[in-house]
């Protein structure tokens, strides 16, 4: 059996950069491979800045609740790199994953390619010679030039909520970077979009216009709402009255709803009780997850909540604090927040939302194969965003800082800023998503 991590290491080498948007590599490999991508099940493709993967989730959950077999592509992984290729229902297993890298290395020849590109044609690959119904398929940055774009038009397109992120690759406004975005639509393929800030709106509308797409709106086109404990959804094909999203926080009910929208445009033959199912039974690693009992969670004061999250940019802490708000209002505690981020990430943006909310801020590195920034300068933008703050060696010393207080009321502690930090704490804790 080969190896998938060599195959992957040595794609490492074969591009000066990490990220290098374009799509002229991977169609000269895919070509090489007799153009999978051509061969794929109805394809629902996403976009976004916030939300794609809980999308996807709850899509997945839906369709798999009618018992259709999906595929599905997202990135990155948490743990394990297979986190990223689920084949029919089941994440590919490390021997068809290194199969399928070793076929792309092959037809790639020593070509210039990076990691990502030959991660998408192998994931093509699998996915063109596995039998499925659905493929829904996540952008893995920006979308017009990303990897993913290459397919043919889809079922249905869908963005979910564009903000600032990635701005040295995509561009530094809502305008430029919500336009790279709208690249996925393609005419013929109808689309959906959650709420958009009104630049990135407009920048939609223009490249929709382009495509001679007309784009379904949240709050214009679909609408959904929380009423006594329910999701409401409503659209012109009729009303659904649904459980809440399993998924926390109420911003996933934009996420919901959008999924819903999504799968409606596409034609999947769903009933009322495939979409309960969706809304009751979707899971999404490190998204408000919530931890107990593990080897790092155990170390938590006795009785607090452990709460692990992978958002990172300044609209996923305004979503994270708005959700650590609710959880306030319903069981006051003191929020501790465990915070590490990327170098290239802005920290305070991020942090600014907990002001008020999170007593302190307990800043740790992110581990060595991650360009993370030093804990002191987290916990620098953390009092810059006007909150108490001090760094820690990591997350588990962090955790013992607050166990060692042995307060009357157990804190609540939210673990967030950075997807890698998020995957460290699922590995720590023995919890590889599957």
């Amino acid at each position: 059996m080969g190896d998938a991590t060599a195959t992957l290491a040595r794609a490492a080498g074969l591009h000066p950069r990490v990220i290098d948007l374009s799509l002229g590599r991977i169609e000269r490999l895919l070509g090489a491979l007799g153009d999978p991508h051509l061969r794929l099940p109805p394809t629902i493709h996403v976009a976004g800045t916030n939300g794609k993967g809980s999308t996807v989730a709850f899509m997945r959950a839906a369709l798999e609740a009618s018992g259709a077999r999906v595929h599905v592509y997202t990135s990155p992984h948490l743990v394990r790199f297979n986190e990223r290729i689920r084949l029919a229902g089941r994440l590919i297993d490390d021997e068809r994953l290194a199969d399928a890298l070793e076929r792309c290395e092959r037809a790639n020849a020593g070509g210039e390619i990076t990691v990502f590109e030959i991660a998408t044609a192998a994931a093509f690959l699998a996915f063109s010679e596995a039998p499925a119904d659905w493929l829904l398929l996540e952008v893995g940055l920006g979308g017009r030039l990303d990897a993913t774009n290459v397919i043919p038009p889809p079922a249905a397109a869908a963005i979910a909520p564009v903000s600032i992120d990635h701005v040295e690759f995509l561009g530094s406004t809502l305008a430029e970077i919500a336009r790279e975005k709208a690249g996925i639509l393609k005419r013929g393929a109808p689309a959906v979009a959650a709420v958009q800030p009104r630049e990135a709106r407009e920048a939609i509308d223009r490249a929709a216009a382009r495509a001679g797409v007309r784009v379904a709106y949240a709050g214009e086109d679909f609408h959904a709402r929380e009423e006594n404990g329910r999701l409401v959804y409503e659209d012109s094909a009729g009303l659904l009255d649904l459980p809440p999203p399993r998924l926390a926080g109420r911003h996933q009910i934009g996420n919901a709803a959008l999924a819903i929208a999504a799968l409606r445009a596409a034609g999947a033959a769903l009933s009322a009780r495939d979409f309960e199912r969706g809304m009751a039974e979707a899971q999404w690693p490190a998204r408000l997850q919530r931890l107990s009992g593990g080897p790092l969670s155990g170390l938590a004061p006795a009785g607090a909540e452990v709460w692990l999250d992978g958002g990172h940019n300044p609209d996923g802490g305004r979503a994270l604090a708005e959700a650590m708000a609710d959880l306030e209002d319903r069981a006051p505690r003191g929020l501790a927040l465990v915070c590490g981020t990327l170098a290239t990430k802005d920290a305070t943006g991020f942090l600014k939302p907990f002001a008020g909310l999170a007593r302190e801020v307990l800043a740790v590195p992110l581990g060595a194969d991650h360009a993370g920034r030093p804990a002191e300068d987290t916990a620098a933008a953390a009092r810059a965003a006007g909150m108490p703050a001090a760094a820690f060696p990591g997350v588990a010393e962090a955790l013992r800082f607050l166990a060692a207080r042995r307060e009357p009321v157990p804190p609540r502690i939210l673990i967030a800023g950075s997807l890698y930090l998020a995957g460290d704490v699922l590995a720590a804790e023995g919890r590889a998503p599957d």
